[in-house]
């Protein structure tokens, strides 16, 4: 076979009809919110520590919402609460990460 000097990445479809949403439900309980964030970027545009640990409360939702692991993200957080300020919404998003690492717990 021929090396060309690239590769064919795997698939990264998302079949929404076979996502487990358990801890998403379980998450919108207890902090509605979650249903308005709206993906804007603010959060991770302000985060301290996104660039070296790659925590975004957006994509820890959007992962989230696709039925995926966001554990590993989730350490990366350092709760500072700058999120929460620049949030157009107003969502509390320190909340939603203790509610989430809360839930993560009572999984074990």
């Amino acid at each position: 076979m021929i090396d060309f000097g690239f590769g064919l990445s795997r698939s990264s479809a998302v079949r929404l009809d076979e996502v487990d949403l358990t801890l998403y439900r379980k998450l919108e309980a207890i902090e509605p919110g979650v249903r308005i964030c709206m993906s804007c970027g603010s959060c991770s545009s302000t985060c301290t520590a996104g660039p070296w640990t790659g925590m975004s409360v957006r994509k820890v939702i959007l992962a989230l919402q696709r039925g995926q692991d966001v554990a590993p993200m989730l350490k990366g957080c350092m709760l500072c609460g700058k999120c929460s300020m620049v949030c157009p919404r107003g969502i509390n998003t320190r909340h939603l990460i203790l509610s989430l690492c809360r839930l993560y717990e009572e999984k074990k």
